[in-house]
């Protein structure tokens, strides 16, 4: 019987899109009133707290690759880190949608989909890891 581990490479993937969305900038915000055409780029690591989800996130999901001993204890923290996501991508559409448009125009820029890619992979990598469980069970019966 061979275990596929395929969860690994999900999980790598999805730490790395995580990694990824916090250095990516989420909005443009263009403002008309104070200076003419002045632009901000909004970042994740503009707002700490947001950051700090972020970064967790992505280290519980490269903590849940060395978790294949305990599987689950890995889908446990791979499911945290997914409602991490989850939290992370609606503050983010709270923040931007929330926008007050006095103040200037946001222009979305997509890095919500780095998550929603996060999220899937995660998923991935949940499913792989009760597949690997039902073959082990399978292989435990035949014993």
């Amino acid at each position: 019987m061979v275990i596929q581990r395929w969860q690994t490479l999900w999980l790598l993937v999805a730490a790395v899109l995580v990694g990824v969305f916090c250095f990516v900038p989420m909005a443009l915000v263009s403002t008309v009133e104070a200076v003419p055409d002045s632009v901000t780029w909004l970042y994740p690591s503009s707002m700490p707290v947001f950051l700090t989800v972020n970064v967790l996130t992505a280290l519980l999901l490269l903590l849940a690759i060395f978790m294949f001993r305990n599987m689950k204890r890995q889908k446990t923290v791979i499911l945290v880190s997914m409602l991490l996501m989850l939290v992370s991508g609606a503050s983010e559409a709270i923040v931007l949608c929330g926008w007050d448009e006095s103040t200037g125009k946001v222009e979305w820029l997509g890095s919500i989909f780095l998550l929603a890619g996060a999220f899937a992979f995660a998923w991935l990598a949940y499913r792989s890891i009760v597949s690997d469980e039902k073959l082990l069970k399978a292989a435990d019966r035949l014993r």
